[in-house]
């Protein structure tokens, strides 16, 4: 590396799910180790579980989406966002960069995603292209993005041109190439950068018994996978696995009457408790993982080779799960229930489905949070060093 450390402004804004916070944090992992100075924007509610480690945190007020159908955001009170408030949470945005005067601006999902946050990025990237000098200004985004209409992809190579420097693709462009959800992939192909899946380390299981010949049922922050879990319980004796223990791991998002409703349909033999730290550690030692298709819990199971049975949130047109999912299942690695046809009987007859899958292990990459550092450093070092 050529002078010192460079500083690095990561903007962070989750609007339903944990997924994206958990990514956010094992980048910043990997970026500390590589010895860069990390500030984190984060535009979401807290999610005590992941730890920004090493960095420091600014938490902007705070918004998030107001359903799972994206249909708009609004704060911590419920309320939509007023102008007043747009007006005082950009200001406080362009205060953080001004203060920190970054090397390296790393903006997550926009412009492929976010949109609705315009007001407060474009007057950021804005601020970013005439400081001086001018920061290296990179988009992280995960290996698949939401189709959208063929304006909006237009919209999006536009301000890619106009103000990134790179695009860093959380992904394996011979497993899945971003083109394949981005149309216009080939017009930004000089910055897109692939990092490789961002993983925690394959850990040693602390113990063989750890959950072993478990059920492990999952859905992540837990914010739409009330029906998941419900069939699950309700699906339970239908299955093969009936006289096995199934272990619940309730996400932080799923409201205290529906924890409830599921522990009332709780009998001898299933455990509901919240997410726990060892869920890779779990996974590793399970019979067979039952989820949602998030990033995340996906490329947990790939590194567990542990069969699985997948119900890909589709909320709305949500096209990104299913993608990653029937993939997976083509190679042989899940079996899938569309979220239109999850009940009892669905996921009782893919479980019994699952449990003979013989998963091989792939050659992926998931080196994710490291390379991410590596391709960043090298970048700036090319037009700044």
């Amino acid at each position: 590396m050529t002078g010192s450390n460079p500083r690095l402004l990561f903007y962070v804004q989750h609007l339903l799910g944990i997924g994206h916070i958990k990514r956010a944090a094992l980048l910043v992992q990997g970026w500390v180790s590589a010895g860069i100075r990390v500030t984190v924007v984060m535009g979401g509610e807290s999610v005590p579980q992941f730890r920004f480690t090493g960095a420091r945190v600014v938490q902007l007020p705070s918004l998030r989406a107001r359903d799972e159908s994206f249909s708009g955001l609004v704060d911590s009170a419920g309320r939509e966002p007023d102008q007043l408030f747009k007006q005082q949470r950009t200001q406080m945005l362009l205060s953080v960069f001004e203060a920190e005067r970054p090397d390296i601006l790393v903006i997550e999902s926009y412009p492929f995603g976010r949109r609705q946050l315009r007001w407060e990025l474009l007057p950021l990237l804005e601020r970013a292209m005439t400081s001086e000098p001018r920061p290296l200004i990179a988009c992280s985004v995960r290996d698949i993005v939401q189709g959208r209409r063929p304006e909006r992809v237009a919209e999006a190579v536009s301000l890619i041109e106009r103000y990134f420097d790179a695009v860093l693709v959380h992904g394996d462009r011979q497993f899945v190439p971003f083109g394949s959800s981005f149309p216009e992939a080939d017009k930004i192909e000089d910055r897109l950068l692939y990092t490789g899946y961002v993983t925690e380390s394959k850990q040693e299981v602390g113990s063989e018994s750890l959950g072993k010949g478990e059920v492990l049922v999952s859905a992540g922050g837990g914010a739409v996978g009330f029906k998941l879990m419900e069939s699950a319980l309700r699906g339970r004796t239908a299955t093969v696995l009936a006289n096995a223990t199934w272990r619940f791991l309730v996400g932080p998002n799923l409201p205290g009457s529906r924890r409830d409703a599921l522990q009332q349909l709780a009998s001898d033999g299933v455990i509901i408790e919240p997410l726990r730290p060892d869920f890779p550690q779990l996974l590793a030692n399970c019979r067979l993982s039952i989820s949602q298709g998030g990033y995340n819990t996906m490329m947990d199971l790939l590194t567990a080779n542990a069969r699985s049975v997948v119900v890909p949130f589709e909320g709305e047109g949500e096209t990104e799960q299913l993608e990653r999912s029937v993939r997976l299942a083509a190679l042989g690695h899940c079996v899938v229930v569309r979220e239109s046809e999850l009940c009892a009987q669905t996921l009782a007859a893919a479980v019994n489905d699952a449990i003979e899958l013989q998963p091989a292990e792939l050659s992926i990459d998931v080196d994710g949070a490291r390379r991410s550092a590596e391709l960043l450093l090298q970048r700036w070092e090319s037009t700044h060093g």
